[in-house]
Order: structure tokens, then sequence, then C-alpha cells
């Protein structure tokens, strides 16, 4: 069953607006570009619910004054990916189109009206039109590029924003999280569940119970800096957290499962604990008994990370900074687990589905030292 609220894409409909002016680029003065090469590779999904074709795509003959052509190098996969190409979305895209919206790459060329990067330039960036990423070039709005730091490949840069963002803000602002706090993480060997579990270790010293499905993915998790793991295929969380905290609880809750899983981690939490749910996995939205939050003077929050963006861009901005930072300061480091290269598009969106994944899927384009050219 689809993702209700898939954290990974929150932000999607909140870009569009960054992308507006690719929409209407007939009213801009636009710029030539100036290309040997005719044609770049694309993943085109021609039909959904069926297998991506690779065809050869045409170069935009202009940029509009506020747009990049980027030499695509990493294509991080979000499950709405995933669904979109399904056609299991709740925002429809019809055939055909390129899937793929978070992308690191390198700028070749720039609109008229551009003075904020240059040709050669690494950046990343959200797609702000939900598609495009899964191609060996794309434009993008000059307005939605950060630079990439110097201590992150293009690879991984492309696994960075959509789940550490989401992380960020769900840890710091509406969690709240403190040093040295108890952190209980649900689909933790996934891309945001692995992100949780590096900031509130690495950047607030808190000590991490994983909760995942299977020996390998515990194990894992333990060697990423998790204290404690937890395989919910074969033991309870509650009894398990109880063990692991002495009776006590934990003080944080970070939930990706929702349904029975949530309730179990609610009933997990100490006194005053905060609960923050930030997406429904398993397809069920439970209903939480409010008498369990009474008794423990406990919350549960909400977290849609892609509307801070609209709602409130200081925050949705510094998170991202935050991030950055920390990564900058060589505390956080994101996970790659598996790269594909652009012809096995349909294996690397099957392997996610198959739940084989550790971290972050990325459709790799590119060498770190491919030039920005055509």
């Amino acid at each position: 069953m689809a993702f209700q609220t898939p954290p990974e894409v929150l932000l999607r409909q909140c870009l569009r607006a960054c992308n507006v002016l690719k929409h209407n680029r007939s009213l801009l003065s636009v710029s030539p570009i100036k290309c040997s090469a005719r044609t770049y590779k694309a993943a085109v999904c021609t039909k959904l619910g069926h297998p991506m074709e690779i065809r050869e795509t045409d170069f935009p003959s202009s940029l509009g004054a506020s747009e990049v052509l980027l030499s695509v190098h990493g294509n991080g996969i979000n499950f709405a990916d995933i669904l979109s190409s399904k056609g299991q979305y709740q925002m429809k895209v019809e055939p055909p189109f390129v899937p793929g919206s978070e992308i690191a790459g390198k700028v070749v060329e720039v609109g008229s009206g551009v003075n904020n990067v240059k040709k050669g330039d690494r950046v990343f960036c959200i797609l702000g039109t939900s598609v495009g990423g899964a191609s060996e070039y794309c434009v993008a709005d000059c307005q939605g590029l950060i630079p990439v730091p110097d201590n992150l490949s293009l690879v991984e840069a492309a696994a960075t924003i959509v789940n550490y963002g989401t992380a960020m803000m769900a840890l710091n602002r509406k969690a709240k999280l403190k040093k040295r706090e108890r952190v209980l993480v649900t689909a933790a060997a996934g891309a945001t569940g692995l992100a949780i579990t590096d900031i509130a270790k690495n950047m607030f010293d808190c000590e991490v119970i994983a909760v995942c499905g299977g020996q390998d993915k515990c194990n894992f998790l333990l060697e990423h800096g998790a204290a404690k793991a937890i395989d919910y295929t074969k033991e309870s969380i509650r009894d398990k957290v109880k063990e692991y905290t002495g009776g006590q609880g934990v003080n944080v809750v970070m939930d990706q499962v929702g349904g029975d899983t949530l309730l179990e981690c609610i009933k997990s939490m100490g006194f005053e604990g905060r609960a923050v749910t930030i997406g429904y996995a398993s397809g069920k939205i439970p209903s939480i008994p409010a008498n369990i939050l009474l008794l423990k003077s406990a919350s549960l929050i909400g977290v849609f990370w892609g509307s801070y963006s609209m709602a409130n861009p200081v925050a949705f901005y510094e998170s991202i900074t935050q991030v950055l930072q920390g990564v900058g300061e060589n505390k956080l480091r994101p996970y790659v687990g598996q790269t594909f290269p652009l012809d096995q598009v349909n294996e690397a969106y099957q392997y996610i589905l198959d739940r084989k994944s550790m971290g972050k899927v990325v459709i790799k384009m590119k060498e770190e030292d491919h030039p920005a050219e055509l």
C-alpha cells in the first residue's frame, strides 16, 4: 500500500513555485545553448505500472533567464518516485515523464539572469516540478540550487537533502531533542531512519534504539550509531525497550511506519515523552488512545517538512543549513547503500520494493571527475 505521507517527497508540491518560471519561458529572455551533442539519455515512464524505458532525449535549445542546465551525477531515489511511476502517488503525473527529483551534479550552462552559480559548480537540489532527475542532464531553477560541501561526493550529495532535512526538522524543531536523551527510531535502516540515527547520535550524543526487520539490518545499525537494535519480526518493541531502559522508557520516538508500530512506540515512551509521526509505511493510520498520552504527560507531534518551505521558509532552510553544518564539521555522513547505473533504474526501484536497501539508493550517472561539459 502506498505511503500516506511519504517524508521524502513532502516538499515537492511546496517547491513548485520555485520552478514556476520554467513553465512560462516565453515571457523570459532566453540564452541559447551551444551544444555539439544532440541528445542525452533519460529513464522515461511511458506507461504507468510498466518498466521504464531508456530513451534519447533532446537537449533544450535555450534556457530561461533563471534556468540552469545541470549535468546530473546522482539521482537519489525516494519512495514517491516509485509510486509516481506506478500511478499510485497522490499527485498524478501523466506519461511520458522522467521520474526523480533529488539530484546532485555540475552546472553546465546558465541563463542570462543567473548570478548565484557558474559553470562547473557542484550543486544539489530538489526539482520543483517533481520529475526529471533520472537523466544524464536536466534543467533547474537557479534559486533551488545549493552548493555541495567539499567533503561530500556528488553521489553522497544526492542522498542528503530530503532525508536529512526531514530528520533534522523532526528531531530539533518538533521533538526539541536534548543532549543524551534516548531516541527510538522505526524503519531505522532506511534513508530517513539512518539520517535520524546519525543526527541523534553524532550531533546530540543520544542513545538510539533502532527498530528494523532482520538480523542483518540490526547488525548494520549497530555499526552505524545505534546503541541497541530491535528486530520487530521476532521481538516485541515494547518489551525490548523496557529491558533496554530499565523500565524508564524512551524520551523521543521517531516513527515512519504507523499502524500498530506507532502505538507500541507510544506505549514505550517515558514520562513527558515526545513521539513524532513522519509517515505511514505500513499503509495504516492508527487510532491513538488519548489516555496514554495523558497518563504519561506525553506528546504526539506531526511533521510535514515540505510544508515549511512555504508556511515557514526560515525554519525550512534552517533545517537544511543545520544539516550542512553537521556535514561540514564531519559530524554527519550520508550513507549510500547501493548505486545503480541509469540503464538499471527498474532494478533499482525493485531493489527498494523488495526491502533490500539499507541507507539511500542512488542512480549514478557519472564519475566524480566527469567534466561539466556537453
